[in-house]
């Protein structure tokens, strides 16, 4: 076990190292990270989707039990993280950095250590978990940066965003593949290729975007941020789970996948959006640090 723990987490957190060394030694050109994260963006974590998802026998695995699970606890987070952001007395922009630090997740952690830990099962049901959360969060956080601005909500605007999401498309696509049998002879090591060079290169780039100066800012508000990301969202999966009787395995991944902290391209979001980028990159910063310690505790307690 103490192996397998070390063959997961080892290097899924020493990449993040690494991709912190390189950002401030050898590769420090802001327009080399750029690149490299929309390749994974667009291309290589959707082509990762569709090879993990289309592996999955739909018909065996308790789709509806992982979705009411999953969907459950993103909704009380989502409500958990609005609070949070009004007993801190923050401003909209603000709310929405602490609403992405509360139920966005950095899925690249999650193949890397469930690829490790439960090999082809676990990564098919971590392309599940993912399809369940990514289209939830993506219409969520786009909403909430659509009320910044009232009198401009545009729900088609909103779907539209959410619809054409390279991880929505993946995921859509992943789940035709698995109904129509599987990628056909060529095309699938191919794009089983792409995919699992996303997971390397997206954790060098998300340890590339953190930042230790980030760490002052709103200190008590990141560390409350981070206790509902990596406390209380993956144990109300966890209770959800149990209570609709999920099986082990699917327990674990779900567990597994809501425990991550936020996804690094939050900074890029909320800068884009026109959020309060630094304190998204502190939260983010400070979720990825207390990760180390909290995800392997998850994974004892659902293992």
């Amino acid at each position: 076990m103490l192996n397998a723990y070390l063959d997961a987490f080892v290097p899924a957190f020493g990449l993040l190292l690494l991709g912190a060394w390189l950002r401030r030694s050898l590769l420090r050109e802001d327009a080399v990270w750029a690149g490299i994260e929309r390749l994974i963006f667009w291309v290589l974590l959707p082509c990762l989707l569709v090879v993990a998802i289309g592996a999955v026998e739909l018909g065996r695995l308790p789709i509806f039990g992982i979705m009411t699970a999953i969907w459950g606890s993103l909704a009380i987070g989502t409500v958990l993280s609005v609070l949070l952001a009004r007993v801190f007395r923050q401003p909209h922009m603000a709310m929405t950095s602490v609403l992405m630090g509360g139920i966005r997740f950095n899925n690249l952690i999650g193949f890397a250590i469930t690829g490790a830990i439960f090999g082809g099962p676990g990564l098919a049901l971590g392309g599940v978990a993912t399809g369940m959360i990514v289209p939830f969060v993506q219409a969520v956080t786009t909403t909430a940066f659509a009320m910044s601005r009232p009198g401009r909500l545009r729900p088609w605007l909103v779907l539209r965003q959410v619809v054409l999401n390279p991880l929505i498309i993946g995921c859509a696509l992943g789940f035709c593949v698995a109904l129509l049998g599987g990628l056909p002879h060529g095309l699938a090591p191919l794009a089983r290729s792409l995919g699992q060079a996303s997971v390397a290169l997206g954790l060098l780039a998300v340890g590339a975007a953190l930042s230790i100066g980030a760490l002052r800012d709103r200190f008590a508000l990141q560390m409350a941020t981070a206790l509902l990301k990596l406390g209380v969202m993956p144990a109300l999966t966890w209770a959800g789970a149990h209570l609709l009787g999920l099986d082990a395995l699917s327990t674990a991944v779900a567990v597994l996948f809501m425990a991550l902290p936020t996804a690094a391209t939050s900074y890029v979001m909320a800068r884009a959006m026109g959020g309060d980028a630094p304190l998204m990159a502190a939260i983010t910063s400070t979720e990825h640090a207390l990760a180390v310690v909290t995800l392997p505790l998850w994974l004892a307690l659902v293992m």
